[in-house]
């Protein structure tokens, strides 16, 4: 199981977020985020938005550091990546 972050680098609501990713499912990424406590409304289409204050948290458990970039290279390769206008992803 592996979840990916990059850096708290995109502006919005007066904060600086991240997006917290899986490369293999949004079932994986769903438990993640439960477990950390992230709302299920932070979920955008495949991705969850998390404040720059909770980035720590993400990897003290056990998600990887990488670029955004890499954050949008890994969901096009599992095939999870939908853009803005796309059908929303069944939310299982």
């Amino acid at each position: 199981m592996t979840v990916y972050i990059d850096p708290p680098a995109w502006p919005g609501h007066g904060r600086f977020w991240s997006h917290l990713v899986s490369d293999l499912s949004y079932d994986e990424l769903h438990a993640f985020a439960e477990r950390l406590g992230v709302p299920r409304r932070a979920f955008e289409r495949d991705h969850y938005d998390l404040p720059a204050h909770r980035y720590a948290d993400a990897v003290r458990a056990g998600a990887v550091e990488v670029g955004s970039r890499e954050v949008v290279r890994l969901l096009h390769g599992a095939g999870l990546r939908r853009r803005k206008g796309a059908a929303q992803p069944p939310s299982s």
